[in-house]
């Protein structure tokens, strides 16, 4: 018996033992990172939300960016804008693609503002498709100035200002008033060890409150240019200011603390 139990036993552990002896352990989970970096965000042109003064649109919009071997980058995309008689801003938000490139643009965003409600929903067509819902504080009687510093020598010595008309000129079909200015900022400003230059030329529609041409310089960032190509002075489509269909909005606007006796 004693020996029988023995041979028992040992059939029992050994395979046990062989099997924890040729288990492979799972691999570890691997993340990739890297330091550094830097990620840039196109600021594009100012709809105001101006009363009566209606309009669908097409706006071109171009970004070079310069290589230190004396190269550039360059990305581009088109994008349609509305506003109604109200003052009801209706926005696309298309991706800049390589200019020239095989990769083709597509609308990843749809802006509606109203001034008189106060509203401005952002509605994301990539993933869930929910329209978050935040405060407009402009109203159509809020003044916009498009003017850059005045010119002469900026606060603090940090650098100087010009300023030159430009004229007029029409643009799609809507008379213009030209300006172009330059800033020289001076050596220290930005940790710049040397002068350097920014320049804005913009071409102002006061027919619609915006510009519809805009342009703008800066060794830092490149050279941003905004053209408007169509300009159609009919009231939008109605429909064109509703909510996609199928969307969940998501209220993110402060709300004040309610306080009661």
């Amino acid at each position: 018996m004693r020996a029988n139990t023995l041979f028992l036993l040992s059939t029992l552990i050994v395979p046990l033992t062989l099997h924890a002896q040729t288990e492979t352990p799972p691999p570890e989970k691997q993340v990739h990172v890297e330091d550094g970096g830097t990620r840039g965000v196109l600021e594009s042109i100012v709809i105001t939300p101006m009363a009566n003064a209606p309009f669908t649109l097409t706006l071109q919009t171009e970004w070079v960016r310069a290589l230190s071997d004396g190269g550039t980058i360059t990305v581009v995309n088109e994008r349609r804008i509305a506003r109604d008689g109200t003052g009801r801003i209706y926005e696309e938000r298309w991706l800049l693609v390589p200019k020239n490139g095989t990769v083709k643009s597509r609308m990843t965003t749809i802006q509606i503002a109203d001034p008189n409600s106060h509203t401005l929903y952002n509605c994301f067509l990539d993933g869930p498709h929910v329209c978050t819902l935040v405060n407009y504080s402009a109203t159509t009687s809020t003044v916009f100035n498009f003017e850059g510093p005045p010119p002469g020598p900026l606060p603090n010595g940090t650098g100087y200002a010009t300023r030159e008309s430009l004229g007029n000129q029409m643009i799609a079909g809507v008379d213009t008033v030209g300006t172009r200015e330059s800033v020289v900022y001076n050596p220290g400003v930005v940790g710049n060890d040397q002068k350097f230059t920014t320049s804005r030329e913009y071409w102002f529609a006061a027919q619609l409150g915006i510009n519809l041409l805009s342009k703008r310089s800066d060794p830092r960032f490149g050279t941003e240019t905004f053209t408007v190509t169509s300009v159609d002075l009919s009231e939008p489509a109605p429909e064109l200011f509703n909510l996609p269909d199928g969307f969940k909005v998501v209220d993110h606007r402060a709300t004040a603390a309610v306080q009661t006796n």
